[in-house]
């Protein structure tokens, strides 16, 4: 384990702040137990522990003023990037954007300790166009915390973090195989899950073209427009006569959906991740005419089909 000089050193310093930078830009690099044994090693010489705090704060600021201006400058595009590159497909279904557009600025202060938030609220912020003033102030706070958290916890329980030094020191080769082993194993399991799901919607989603041919044959389908307000504010265009309803509120519209007629959601999502997770509840509740529709709004707006401007009601 590192000593307080090995961590004082510039070198050391230079590779903690990389590793929280690359953790916080998005790549599956787990920062925490970095943190907690660098907070450790400095445990009772706060001079390290506060340079520690401030570097590390530092580069996770880094990291999200690059997610913000990407926000700033794509905008929702840059969320749909974020989908494809996750490896869990529910990172798109929309509740991280319910949470955003539920506490706003206040979620930069949080985001850190909570899983898919971390990585899409600074983008988010973006593309809300929140102020940079605003965005630091918050962003800085949010980042301190968490890794002031990491740090501090190192220390609080150095004794039993230093207790597991001589295991990691004798089996070194070992403990890094089964850390390697672990991940590798995790990223697999998402890769088959999130290949597995996929698979699954591709037989039942249908065409930009068939759900024009639905409407134009006077079958009178069911569209409903599955994304978040958040998302519809970045996107205020939705499907001519289609309805809204956010994924977690489906179940108090289900008597309003007739069980005669085609359903088609879609979302905003690559993959239709958020339609597929409301078809397959539909399907449970006894729909069976119930399918996502591939390529969501963007493939529906490409292909020069009838749209029409979101009506954004007071709550």
């Amino acid at each position: 384990m590192q000593t307080n000089a090995d961590l004082a050193s510039p070198l050391s310093m230079a590779l903690i702040v990389a590793n929280v930078f690359l953790n916080q830009i998005g790549l599956p690099i787990p920062a925490e137990p970095t943190l907690l044994f660098a907070g450790a090693a400095g445990s009772g010489h706060w001079a390290i522990e506060i340079a520690l705090i401030a570097f590390a704060s530092a580069a996770c600021l880094a990291a999200d003023a690059i997610w913000f201006v990407a926000g700033q400058r794509f905008g929702s595009r840059v969320l749909g990037t974020l989908c494809r590159l996750s490896l869990t497909p529910d990172i798109c279904v929309g509740e991280t954007q319910v949470r955003f557009g539920r506490w706003g600025a206040n979620a930069l202060l949080f985001a850190k300790f909570v899983p898919g938030l971390s990585l899409l609220a600074p983008p988010l912020a973006g593309a809300t166009r929140m102020g940079w003033a605003r965005f630091l102030a918050y962003s800085t706070v949010g980042s301190i915390a968490w890794v002031a958290a990491l740090v501090l916890g190192g220390a609080i329980f150095t004794r039993q973090i230093n207790a597991l030094a001589p295991i990691a020191t004798a089996h070194g080769r070992t403990v890094a195989a089964i850390v390697v082993g672990v991940i590798a194993a995790y990223i697999g399991y998402k890769w088959w899950e999130r290949r597995r799901l996929y698979a699954k919607m591709q037989s039942a989603r249908v065409t930009v073209d068939f759900l024009r041919g639905l409407i134009e044959a006077g079958e009178t389908p069911v569209i409903v427009d599955v994304r978040s307000h958040l998302a519809r504010q970045l996107a205020p265009l939705q499907i001519a006569g289609a309805r809204h309803v956010i994924p977690g509120e489906m179940e108090k519209h289900l008597a309003e959906i007739p069980l005669d007629r085609d359903v088609v959601l879609y979302c905003a999502c690559p993959n239709e991740a958020s339609a597929a997770q409301v078809a397959g509840l539909l399907i449970k509740r006894g729909l069976k005419r119930v399918r996502p529709l591939l390529g969501g709004l963007d493939a529906w707006v490409e292909a020069g089909y009838p749209v029409e401007p979101v009506i954004h009601r007071a709550a």
